[in-house]
Order: C-alpha cells, then sequence, then structure tokens
C-alpha cells in the first residue's frame, strides 16, 4: 500500500506513546518508596520497563522524522523504525526470559525458550531489513510516499505472543492457576485492543498495549502495598529496607514490637493500640517506617542520621508503651537494636530479635548488645550444623562424639556399666555440651538422627570391647520421648543392635517419665516390645517434676535413676534423707535396682550405701571420659 506522508502521519497520535512513558515514569516512583524485593525476576522486570520507555520514544521520534524526511534524514527514520520494533520484541521476549524461576523452566530442554525468542526476535528484525532494502516491506520511494508493503511486524508479534500463550498454557500447574489465567487474559485484552486497532488503520496504541502485561507483573508478583489502616509493610520489604540500608552505608534504628497473646490467636492489635502504634510512626520520629512480620509483631525502622535526637524519643517511646500496658495489660516484649557490620545478612535482624525475645521474660525491654550478636551467631551456626549432621544421617559423622560415664556396681565392686553421653565437636566452636545443642536438636526435630548416631557409635564400642576380652555388663543410651515418637523406633533400635553383632542384654535405654498421656502410651508399648530382646530400660532423672508412681509402676522398667538433686537435699536435711532412703528401699522390695547419680564424695558415697542403692554415677568416679577411655576402668578378663 503507498500513501503520502500526511496519510501515513494521520493514523498516529503521540498520546498513546506518552501516556506510556508517563505512566512507566509513575511506576517507577512507587517502586522507589515501596522497597520490593530485589530479585532476580524484579531486576528483568525493570529490563522490561526500560525496553518499552526506549520504544515509546523511538516511536514518537519516528513519526517526528517521517513527517519531515529527507535525504539526510532517511537513514534515522529507517534505523529508529527497526529499533522501534525490536525494542517491542526485546520486550516481550523479556517476559519469556522473566518466567524461568516462576515457572520453573529449569530442567534439561526448558531453556531453549529464551534461545528461540532470542533468535525470533533477532530474525524478525533481520527480515524487516531486507524488506526495506528490497523494497518489498516498508521504505520511501523518491517522491516521499510512504509504501508498507508486506507488514512483517505482525507476523513477530503474533509469534511472541504465541510463544508466551504456550508457556503460560503448558506450565500451567507449576505455579498459581489464577495468577496464569490472570495473564492469558490481560495478554488477549493486549492482542484484542491491537486488532482493533489495525481494523481501524491506527496505529497510535501499539506501545500501550504492551503496557498491560507490565501493570499485571507488578500487582501480581511485585506488589508489596501499604496496609491502608496500618500504613505497614510486610516481610519481604523489611528485609528489603535493611539491605537498602547497609548499601547505602545509613545507620538505622530497629525498634520490635511482640506480642504472643495476638501471634497465639492469630488476631489483630485492638484499634487503642493501632491508634498509638500510628502515633509512635508519625509523631516519634521522622521517617519512620512501619512494618506488619506477623499477627503479633510490628518493627519500626528509623534512620539515625534524620533522627539526631533518637536517644530521648527512644526513651519517650518506650515510657508510652510501658503506660499503655498498665492500661490493657497487654504482655509484650521490646526489643532494639541498631545496625550493625556484625550482622552479615538482611535476614539476620529477624532472626537475632527473635533469638533474644526467647531469653526474655514478658514485660521487658532490651537492647541488643554486641554480645548477643556474637551468641546469636554462634546458635545459628550450631542450628546449620545440626541440619547438615541430620540431612546426612551418617552414623560415623565425625562431629558426632560418645562420651561416657562409668558407674561403679556396689554388689561386684566393680566399674561394669557405664553411661553414653552425647557430645558435638564443631569446627568454628570446638566442644559444644548438650545443655546447649539438645534444645535446639529438639527444637527443630534433629535430635532422632543424633541419638541413633551415638546409639550406633556405642554398640560399636561396646563390640570392640567384648571382642578385646574387657567385660561390660551394658552401657546406657539416653532417649527422648520424640525419638519414641518416632513409628520405626523399635525397628531402627533392633537393626542397629543387631547389625553391630552384640547380645542385646549389652544395651540399656535410658527414658524421662512422660506427663503426656499419649506419651505414655507409647512409650508403654515400645518398652515392652524391645524388652522381648533383652535390653535393659532405665528410668531417668527420677525426683524431678512430678512423678506417677502408678505409670511407673506400668512400665517394665530395670533401674530407677535417683536424681543427682536428691543425693544433695539428702546431705542438707534429715527428712530428706529419710524420705530418699524410704523410696528408695521400696524399690529394693518391688524388685527395681536404685541408681543414685551425682555421688561427688565419699560421704555421698557412704550415704547412698546406706539408702540402698544398687549403683553409683558421679565425679568422685569419674567425669564424663571419651568412651574410648572406658577400658580404663574396666576388667579384662581375657588376654587377646
Amino acid at each position: 500500500m503507498t500513501m503520502n506522508v500526511e496519510s501515513y502521519l494521520s493514523s498516529y497520535s503521540p498520546v498513546g506513546d506518552i501516556l506510556v512513558m508517563a505512566i512507566l515514569m509513575v511506576i517507577s516512583v512507587l517502586i522507589h518508596v515501596a522497597y520490593i524485593k530485589q530479585s532476580r525476576e524484579f531486576t528483568i522486570f525493570k529490563y522490561i520497563m526500560i525496553s518499552l520507555t526506549a520504544a515509546a520514544i523511538c516511536n514518537i521520534l519516528f513519526h517526528q522524522f517521517i513527517g519531515h524526511v529527507s535525504a539526510i534524514s532517511l537513514p534515522m527514520v529507517y534505523l529508529l523504525r527497526v529499533l522501534y520494533h525490536f525494542l517491542l520484541y526485546a520486550n516481550l521476549g523479556l517476559y519469556v526470559v522473566y518466567m524461568r524461576n516462576p515457572f520453573q523452566l529449569i530442567q534439561k530442554g526448558e531453556q531453549i525458550y529464551e534461545f528461540i525468542a532470542a533468535i525470533a526476535a533477532v530474525s524478525i528484525v533481520l527480515v524487516e531489513i531486507g524488506q526495506t532494502i528490497t523494497k518489498t516491506g516498508f521504505y520511501i520511494d523518491k517522491n516521499g510516499n510512504v509504501n508498507t508493503g508486506h507488514e512483517a511486524f505482525a507476523v513477530g508479534y503474533s509469534f511472541m505472543v504465541l510463544l508466551l500463550l504456550y508457556l503460560l498454557i503448558r506450565y500451567r500447574n507449576r505455579t498459581y492457576r489464577p495468577v496464569v489465567t490472570a495473564f492469558i487474559g490481560v495478554i488477549a485484552v493486549a492482542a484484542l485492543v491491537m486488532f482493533i486497532q489495525a481494523n481501524h488503520r491506527q496505529q497510535s496504541f501499539t506501545t500501550a498495549t504492551f503496557l498491560f502485561p507490565v501493570i499485571a507483573v507488578l500487582y501480581l508478583l511485585h506488589a508489596n502495598p501499604y496496609d491502608l489502616e496500618w500504613g505497614s509493610l510486610h516481610v519481604d520489604s523489611f528485609e528489603e529496607r535493611i539491605g537498602t540500608a547497609a548499601k547505602k552505608k545509613k545507620g538505622i534504628l530497629v525498634f520490635s514490637l511482640f506480642m504472643h497473646e495476638f501471634e497465639k490467636n492469630n488476631r489483630k492489635y485492638p484499634k487503642e493500640i493501632r491508634e498509638k502504634l500510628r502515633q509512635v510512626t508519625m509523631d516519634f520520629f521522622r521517617g519512620g517506617t512501619l512494618f506488619q512480620i506477623s499477627p503479633g509483631r510490628m518493627i519500626l525502622i528509623v534512620e539515625k542520621e534524620i533522627n539526631p535526637d533518637h536517644e530521648t524519643k527512644t526513651v519517650k517511646m518506650m515510657q508510652l508503651f510501658h503506660e499503655q500496658h498498665n492500661i490493657y495489660r497487654n504482655d509484650y516484649k521490646i526489643v532494639f537494636m541498631e545496625s550493625s557490620n556484625s550482622i552479615k545478612e538482611p535476614g539476620d535482624y529477624l532472626r537475632l530479635i527473635e533469638y533474644v525475645e526467647k531469653r526474655m521474660p514478658e514485660k521487658e525491654i532490651k537492647m541488643v548488645q554486641q554480645e548477643d550478636i556474637e551468641k546469636y551467631y554462634e546458635h545459628k551456626y550450631i542450628v546449620e550444623q545440626l541440619a547438615d549432621i541430620n540431612e546426612k544421617n551418617d552414623p560415623n559423622d565425625p562431629r558426632v562424639l560418645v562420651y561416657c560415664q562409668p558407674v561403679y556396681n556396689i554388689a561386684t565392686e566393680s566399674y561394669d556399666t557405664a553411661e553414653a553421653l552425647m557430645r558435638i565437636k564443631l569446627d568454628d566452636l570446638g566442644m559444644v555440651f548438650p545443655d546447649r545443642f539438645i534444645p535446639i536438636a529438639e527444637s527443630h526435630n534433629y535430635i532422632n538422627v543424633l541419638t541413633m548416631i551415638i546409639l550406633s557409635k556405642t554398640c560399636k564400642q561396646i563390640k570392640k570391647l567384648i571382642s578385646t576380652g574387657y567385660y561390660i555388663s551394658r552401657i546406657s543410651v539416653n532417649f527422648s520421648v520424640i525419638d519414641i515418637r518416632d513409628r520405626d523406633f523399635c525397628r531402627k533400635v533392633r537393626n542397629i543392635v543387631s547389625g553391630c553383632e552384640i547380645p542385646y542384654d549389652k544395651l540399656a535405654i535410658e527414658i524421662t517419665e512422660s506427663q503426656n498421656e499419649k506419651d505414655f502410651i507409647e512409650v508403654k508399648e515400645k518398652i515392652y516390645e524391645l524388652k522381648k530382646s533383652g535390653i535393659t530400660f532405665y528410668l531417668d532423672d527420677f525426683g524431678t517434676g512430678y512423678s506417677n508412681f502408678e505409670r511407673i509402676l506400668e512400665i517394665p522398667f530395670d533401674i530407677i535413676k535417683f536424681d543427682r538433686s536428691l543425693v544433695t537435699a539428702s546431705r542438707n536435711d534429715r527428712k530428706s534423707e529419710t524420705v530418699v532412703s524410704h523410696l528408695a528401699h521400696m524399690f529394693n522390695e518391688l524388685d527395681y535396682d536404685v541408681l543414685y547419680e551425682g555421688v561427688e564424695d565419699e560421704e555421698d558415697e557412704n550415704r547412698c550405701v546406706t539408702m540402698f542403692a544398687g549403683y553409683l554415677q558421679g565425679y568422685k568416679y569419674s567425669k564424663p571420659i571419651p568412651i574410648e577411655q572406658l577400658t580404663d576402668f574396666l576388667e579384662r578378663r581375657i588376654e587377646i
């Protein structure tokens, strides 16, 4: 089709492209203040916006130049048109690149789509250049008329749109389906507008149709809007805000308010508390940003530089919270801290706050010190190491060590039993003791693997002792209720013992009494099952907390371990000694043996003997030692 320049320009108005640029500028401003997470996808999204902005500029300039075409400006007209189309193809191709992670296009052969999109964009542009050279497509003749020829742009646009639709439909099950449906709808609307425009011989809104997917991506995948009631942002924005401050080397203050009542019940803060929080955000500090991390946790971030009087205002804010507590009686924990180069990652700020909180009573306010940061990173390191031990599940893991404490048998006047004790040795911390790592292992559900490693190493050492001629009656291993809840507990124990080829009666299992009815039933069933194999069972820590004699008598324990607190009490008080002695005598009469823990000197030993002791354990005999050193206490009956 041939037409003069005036007719060609009559089908175009720059309003559409100007509107695109204006909307993209508004989006850029909103992105700047919204603290959107700087992910790979968001970086690609910014390139999509840049390509579309550049395309709008090229289209405006193209139509400006074509209106005043001359022999000198003609190459610029062709260049701007080709560049405009290439930027639009590149814009669509970037969506293909964007989709890699959200649609999990990481399997073999799936990344070829990015290559197809790139080749298609370049090929179509080359075709357009060839058409101009051969005068089969768009060109301007010597009379200054515009010849459109065979329009390749429609083919290129259709191919790229169909490629996107194909990926959305084929891989729709790999992401949230309503989002996929929304994108298909947006692309369909854009294509419909393009079709209507072409049908009316218009080209003013071509670039505008490419704006629709931009809005969809921003809203569905990157929007992190302010809560209209709170004026707060969410946790992703919190980490982004921390990261931005670190990059710009700006010092910040972080205030965390946690109310477990609202966290536990998943309830909103009452209106009066919300109003006070808004007051703090707006009136106390300049430029403060509030984040709602969870139902019970709000965090305020304040820049120190623009709040030189932050120390005075912090004191006033804490007084306000104390006054509010006196009125509303909602328990709280407040942790506040300054940004620090010692904190390695933005996410560590929140985890550090939670770590400090767990060690605080209610209604307390604490400022994080350098010592807290160091302890947190030690804690984090232990968690990471325990996670690695749990994942590898290696029965020979060198980080897990077996220590033991010899037990003195009063009847034989010898050391023929011992208790296995768990230790871990880590490269960065050295030896870590149970009181530090066991609560972590239990809370993260890593304890079962650790216990089975200890059991395996203990059984192997028993095998070695027997094979080298040492006499060992048995070694006990501690198991928690968490271990016993494992449905395969009995099978795992039997597999380890039989795999080490030792008699079952060489192993004892120590269990602490549970107050939970369900746990009690499970413990009872599994003890009965394993006792059939010949394993001995100890009731550990008798005398601590609540002891239910009815339950104790229901379970076929062999040995009752009296906690060291009973030994200490009997030393200091005659009545306590009488009670402990009568309890031990009662257990003897019921065919239980009694083992006293925490025997520290000869006085303890003599008293425990008179209190019907069968076995004695404590520092008087030995501190915990590596299990390999147990041979120093055992009798060697056979020379190998």
